[in-house]
């Protein structure tokens, strides 16, 4: 995306393997497994799932992750592009269809020594400043929001998947 101004790559290390975390990113999304952030904000007040959901752990490649709930017409999601299970996953949202993306968002799960995994997540906006008052929203949310919501999402999948690596080894 050659014309994104916001450009934001997020990390983390989480004391489980890779496939441990794969099935809460898999869930992420409104109406499906939440955000893991702050969920009056980003799941309409329903709780972030705290398990792993079984019926929310097909998704395919075209599949829609929703942002948010549907207001005056406008609903914004995002589009899996491509997928590498338990390792990459690439959303992408289109304005239009066939058009180019103007956002995408990455996911990527390496190994580490000891069954841990570096989770790097990448998230990149064009704020399409020819419609003025999404380019707006869009500089306000990302440039403001996107820091303390990424934070809290990745801590809340490290949070699920340490404490279900955690509890399956106690059983």
């Amino acid at each position: 995306m050659k014309r994104a101004q916001f450009n934001a790559t997020r990390a983390i290390t989480i004391g489980a393997p890779p496939s441990a975390v794969w099935p809460w990113i898999i869930q992420l999304g409104y109406r499906r497994g939440g955000f893991y952030t702050y969920d009056l904000l980003d799941n309409a007040g329903e709780p972030s799932a705290e398990r792993v959901v079984e019926e929310l752990q097909d998704l395919e490649v075209g599949d829609a992750i929703p942002m948010f709930h549907e207001m005056n017409g406008l609903a914004i999601a995002y589009d899996v592009d491509s997928m590498d299970p338990p390792t990459s996953m690439l959303w992408v949202h289109r304005p239009h269809p066939g058009e180019a993306p103007d956002s995408t968002w990455s996911w990527r799960l390496v190994e580490q020594p000891g069954g841990r995994t570096r989770l790097v997540t990448r998230m990149k906006q064009d704020y399409r400043w020819q419609t003025p008052r999404l380019a707006a929203f869009n500089l306000w949310l990302m440039e403001f929001g996107d820091f303390a919501m990424e934070r809290k999402m990745l801590r809340g999948i490290k949070r699920r998947a340490e404490g279900a690596t955690s509890s399956s080894s106690t059983a």
